[in-house]
């Protein structure tokens, strides 16, 4: 079983890949142990910004192809959503308009596990809210979600792990659904 992971950040210090990769490490931890997880950077799928011009001119980049390839050969997806002015930063925005360009079902039926979290007592709760109400239009079946409001104020950077109890709590009942649709 393969599950891909990522931020939809281009942020070297995102918080949404600390908390995408404690809740990866909890995933196969505690949950499927036999899981094969591959984590995507989106800075490794740095392309143009889409335009139509450039799709008739020169096509679809190799990059927005192979993040297309890359969730059709994962069993589930695990994504956390960072959150620039309430929407999906411009770096996870372009490599998604890209690969709709292959299909408009970008997530291809997979099973996934959305998170989101900001500084802020918000948490990327909108985005979140943004990324559920898409879902089904792009081919994504989410199987739960959870926003993490105050990251710094809940999580640990050095261990890399929440600290609130409720919040650990909620997340595992997350991650438990998500492994029971996968298995």
């Amino acid at each position: 079983m393969r599950v891909l992971a990522f931020a939809a950040s281009s942020s070297r210090h995102s918080i949404n890949k600390a908390l995408v990769r404690h809740a990866v490490a909890r995933l196969k931890g505690e949950y499927l142990t036999d899981v094969e997880i591959e984590f995507l950077d989106l800075n490794d799928y740095e392309m143009p910004i889409y335009s139509i011009d450039r799709e008739r001119e020169g096509g679809i980049p190799e990059e927005g192809a192979r993040f297309f390839e890359k969730i059709g050969a994962a069993d589930g997806v695990l994504i956390a959503y960072a959150e620039h002015n309430g929407f999906y930063t411009a770096a996870f925005k372009n490599v998604f308009d890209w690969a709709s360009r292959i299909e408009m079902k970008v997530f291809q039926g997979k099973p996934q596990l959305v998170l989101s979290t900001s500084p802020g007592r918000g948490g990327g709760a909108h985005v979140l809210e943004t990324a559920i109400a898409s879902a089904p239009h792009f081919g994504a079946e989410i199987v739960a979600s959870l926003s993490i409001p105050s990251f710094r104020d809940n999580f640990d950077l050095e261990r890399g792990e929440l600290t609130d109890d409720a919040l650990a709590e909620r997340l595992g009942a997350a991650l438990a659904r998500f492994a029971r649709r996968l298995t």
